[in-house]
């Protein structure tokens, strides 16, 4: 079977789009939520979109399916807070191997029905609600809400479980805080050599606004050489912006790295509800200028992307080589 590190070789990847957004289209009820197993849970868990992999599996499964029939070649596991750090809120602690477990096999099991062509299972794994390297009190500078070990244990119960469930790739994104993405790294790492398995690891951090910068204030190139020492299928941005006010800040990494380079930007940005009125041919038209300006080798979608928006994306990326690693942008 094609590997994922052969296939982006040969052509430019297309990565799924949002998850909470096609989980929203059900409006599903704090009862949906429970199911019968936590019927009598005795806390909140509506919100909770990692516990429809095991509540709600069916529609889990659905969304990866409309995404792949869209045209992508990767899809993310629904475990974007699957650690005991982000299930603390909903005290599901004991469940998070369950989750991603259950979450990468849905994942897998959708993609081994697509028989066209290899498609790849990404294991997702986000940032946690807390920040390493930044006080959440004012008052206080030097107090941490969550530390480098407590994030490392957390992250490496997220991995093990998303490699028995049989991820193809390990997806560390939307990284605001490069501290917690070093220590899922690490913990990968560790999982990697405790296994002596080698399985391939896209990084995309967030470049949170006009500044340039992520939330603990690094440039695109103090976030690179953050993580230069860790063997990478890619490196990327995603989230926080739409595509065109991604796209300066994906030229500058283009500029300093051979690594592939991986984008998965909104729909734009949020209008004054919150919601993504970027159409998929609005998108389309500014993801085509990546391509012509040769930057990327995986391309995708974050919020409010739907699967007419991957399958515009899909179509253009079809005409265009992926980035060359061996000859960096010079803009």
């Amino acid at each position: 079977m094609l590997q994922i590190q052969d296939a982006i070789k040969e052509r430019i990847l297309v990565l799924d789009g949002a998850m909470g957004t096609m989980l929203q289209r059900n409006n599903f009820s704090e009862e949906d939520f429970r199911g019968e197993r936590f019927a009598t849970f005795p806390h909140p868990l509506k919100g909770n979109n990692d516990l429809l992999s095991i509540t709600q599996p069916e529609a889990v499964k659905e969304v990866h399916r409309l995404y792949f029939a869209a045209g992508a070649d990767i899809v993310e596991t629904n475990t974007f807070s699957g650690t005991t750090i982000g299930m603390a809120d909903y005290h599901l602690e004991d469940l998070v191997y369950e989750l991603n477990f259950e979450s990468a096999k849905i994942a897998r099991e959708v993609a081994n029905e697509f028989k066209d062509k290899p498609r790849f299972v990404a294991g997702s794994i986000g940032p946690t609600n807390r920040t390493a390297s930044m006080s959440p009190d004012v008052n206080d500078p030097g107090f941490r809400a969550v530390t480098f070990d407590d994030l490392r244990i957390a992250y490496k119960q997220q991995v093990e479980a998303l490699i028995d469930g049989g991820v193809d790739v390990l997806l560390v994104e939307t990284i605001f805080d490069t501290l917690n993405a070093k220590a899922a790294l690490f913990a990968i790492e560790e999982v990697k050599e405790e296994r002596n398995l080698d399985i391939p690891v896209m990084v995309s951090g967030t470049i949170t606004d006009a500044s340039g910068r992520t939330l603990s204030g690094q440039t695109v190139e103090a976030f690179l050489i953050s993580i230069a020492h860790i063997d990478l299928l890619s490196i990327g941005f995603n989230c926080a912006l739409g595509a065109d006010q991604l796209k300066p800040y994906l030229k500058r990494l283009a500029m300093n790295t051979q690594l592939n380079i991986s984008a998965h930007p909104n729909a734009g940005l949020p209008n004054a509800f919150g919601q993504y009125d970027q159409t998929p041919e609005e998108m389309q038209a500014l993801i085509k200028e990546y391509l012509e300006d040769n930057l990327v080798n995986i391309i995708g979608g974050c919020c409010g992307t739907t699967p007419e928006h991957i399958n515009a994306i899909a179509e253009v990326a079809k005409k265009f080589k992926p980035r060359s690693i061996n000859n960096p942008v010079r803009v």
